[in-house]
């Protein structure tokens, strides 16, 4: 008796925890008033976490310890298909005022009344989701997918703080809202990839995207997601009027809600509600580009009804792409793995797209002449969606007296060794094969997420390990001991060990991932693949001529040319022999391909609802087509997504046929 006392006695004190936690969480998330440092708030969660490992019995699933994940799925398991009633639709865009004038006209006439009423509210750049709530628990969590069927992904939704795990309704609810992640911690996650070598997210949709598609729950935790709920699509019991009323409801019951919304009486407010957060974008701690603005009355939205895409009571105004003047104070030289040398321009820094940006890649000499940019020039620098920032033009009237076109280096900038081209490349390139930017831009490539995917290998770890001459080139990563990474400054234990496991782990990754790895001028991911499928071993694709390698699709003569000499130079077999005798052995598996694009060229344009572009690529190729990133008249097929651009329009003056990703699968027998 006295031992159920006992436990009844400490589930209650671990329950009054959980809910101090729950009502911490509010307050940041939803209330924005923290009452105490994270310091304190982590000391409570390691306390919670102490008592609930010591009593296994008493843990919870709706805890708020679940928040730090740990769920993964198995090798090959995919997340389960998640349908969607209603289906979750897109929303139609206007680029200008007047489109958003004339859309207001097509509803004020589908009403047949002049006085309607419209919620407005900030467009965020993040990824959908549909909540579904049982009993006051979270029972799923469900990306958009292609509005019909989505991916459920709930262990990965329970790791975003700032939704609720458990709420003040019993009944049914399911809710949708937007996970993002905030500037702050998108730049410092972009850093640490950086750092590991990694390839960064070119925006913050982007990374949300990726984070939810994570198959280890905990990586998801790491990533610090946030959230706002913007709709209620089934509430048991009870009915609401108006969009406006719903943002309170939600509030109520503990979700994030944007507080930049508003209730307009006019199309006039809903301009001015533009304008305002156009001028004030920057001042949030999260990017938006446009605002949402929906009939607000439930009635009404009835009454106007949907299409196949789109509703038609709602409209997203997308603010134009950002751009600033700065002046070019130089240009300077980086040097890639295959020696290639891009101009790089550095400029006085602007505020562009929520970030202050200081430089900006020219791509190419032959770039950088067609757009004659000077030291001393005016130019526009433009953040489309906000990603990667781009000189567009330059203004000439601007152009300082004696301002001389830049020229490419006649010296290697990191080994003075003579600069050569090609003539049948664009690229000027050094010369020196041995150069130590090409060697550590090597072995960053090899083991970078798309090749080889070791973490814990980036630019800081790779320059420290040139440095300290533990490695020369990615074969020796493979020597590396644990007694001299534990001896670096930095390192530890954990540390070492964690990258020696990572190190063994690789050593069975695809034989297409190693071919793209160790850095085949020419040899991107595409042809990798194609001479993995050809060849099935490494040892075969390295005996094989240039004529069998012209043999193998979409492998032409230069491309032939360049694998011969990279297998027929010496130090570059030397390489290969040592990752072979550390144990490498890349593993090769034969897929069976469909035919429904066999022979075929497909452009994707736009975003998907459905697919990364990693995705839609892989399912062309799985099907025997070909992506491509250009539109030509060899192009068989264009997939537009939503805000396809100047590729849509190209598509349609060389009459090549267009299809919307529900077209396209249905095509390919996928819909």
């Amino acid at each position: 008796m006295a031992r159920k006392t006992e436990s009844a006695a400490l589930g209650a004190e671990i329950e009054k925890l959980r809910d101090e936690i729950r009502r911490h969480d509010r307050l940041y998330y939803v209330d924005a008033r923290p009452e105490i440092s994270d310091y304190d708030y982590d000391q409570l969660m390691r306390k919670l976490g102490e008592l609930e490992k010591e009593h296994p019995e008493l843990q919870s699933s709706d805890s708020p310890t679940v928040r730090v994940g740990g769920e993964r799925l198995g090798k090959g398991e995919k997340f389960k298909p998640a349908p969607h009633t209603p289906p979750m639709l897109s929303i139609e865009n206007a680029y200008s005022l007047e489109e958003l004038a004339e859309w207001e006209a097509r509803v004020r006439k589908g009403l047949g009344s002049d006085d309607v009423d419209y919620s407005v509210d900030l467009k965020i750049d993040g990824l959908s989701v549909d909540l579904l709530y049982e009993g006051g628990r979270l029972t799923r969590g469900a990306t958009r997918g292609d509005g019909v069927t989505g991916d459920d992904v709930t262990q990965n939704v329970r790791t975003v703080r700032a939704l609720p795990l458990r709420i003040p309704f019993e009944k049914k609810l399911r809710i949708r809202g937007e996970i993002y992640l905030d500037k702050e911690q998108f730049v410092r996650l972009n850093d640490e990839l950086a750092a590991e070598g990694e390839e960064p997210f070119v925006n913050p949709r982007n990374a949300a995207s990726g984070a939810l598609r994570l198959k280890d729950s905990s990586k998801v935790a790491r990533m610090r997601l946030r959230a706002f709920a913007y709709q209620i699509v089934e509430m048991e019991g009870e009915t609401l009027a108006t969009q406006h009323e719903i943002y309170a409801r939600l509030n109520g019951l503990g979700f994030p809600v944007n507080p930049a919304h508003a209730h307009c009486r006019s199309l006039a407010e809903v301009q001015a509600f533009i304008e305002t957060w156009h001028e004030k974008r920057h001042e949030l701690s999260f990017e938006i580009d446009g605002i949402v603005v929906k009939v607000d009355r439930f009635e009404w939205q009835s009454q106007l009804g949907t299409t196949s895409k789109f509703p038609r009571w709602a409209i997203a105004y997308k603010y134009p792409p950002e751009a600033a003047l700065t002046v070019v104070r130089d240009v300077t030289f980086q040097v890639g793995r295959t020696g290639a040398i891009t101009p790089v321009a550095n400029f006085d820094p602007v505020f562009i797209g929520g970030s202050t940006v200081r430089r900006a890649t020219l791509h190419n000499f032959e770039e950088l002449a067609r757009k004659d940019i000077r030291v001393g020039d005016t130019v526009s620098v433009e953040k489309g969606g906000d990603v990667i920032p781009k000189v567009t033009e330059v203004v000439i009237d601007r152009r300082p007296k004696g301002a001389m076109p830049v020229a490419p280096p006649a010296r290697c900038p990191e080994c003075h060794s003579a600069v050569v081209r090609d003539e049948e490349e664009v690229a000027w390139r050094c010369s020196n094969e041995q150069c130590p930017a090409i060697l550590r831009e090597g072995v960053i490539h090899f083991a970078s997420r798309k090749a080889m995917d070791i973490e814990g290998i980036g630019d800081k770890s790779v320059a420290l390990f040139l440095d300290k001459g533990l490695v020369r080139d990615f074969s020796d990563l493979f020597r590396l001991r644990r007694d001299d990474l534990v001896a670096l400054d930095g390192w530890g234990d954990l540390s070492a060990d964690k990258l020696l496991a990572q190190l063994e782990e690789s050593k069975t990754k695809s034989l297409e991932r190693l071919i793209f790895a160790i850095g085949i001028r020419h040899v991107g991911e595409r042809a990798a693949k194609l001479l993995a499928v050809r060849f099935e071993s490494l040892a075969r694709l390295m005996i094989a001529s240039e004529s069998d390698l012209v043999g193998v699709p979409e492998i032409g003569p230069i491309v032939a040319a360049s694998i011969r000499t990279y297998f027929d130079d010496e130090a570059n077999r030397a390489r290969i022999e040592r990752l072979l005798a550390a144990g490498v052995a890349p593993t090769f598996e034969k897929k069976e391909s469909g035919t429904a694009l066999a022979g075929r060229t497909v452009v994707v344009t736009g975003t998907l609802a459905r697919f990364s572009r990693d995705e839609i690529h892989a399912l062309i190729e799985a099907e025997g087509g070909k992506p491509s990133g250009s539109v030509s008249k060899k192009t068989s097929y264009l997939v537009a997504g939503d805000e396809a651009g100047s590729k849509l329009d190209k598509a349609k003056s060389l009459g090549v046929p267009v299809l919307s990703e529900e077209e396209f699968l249905a095509m390919i027998g996928k819909g």
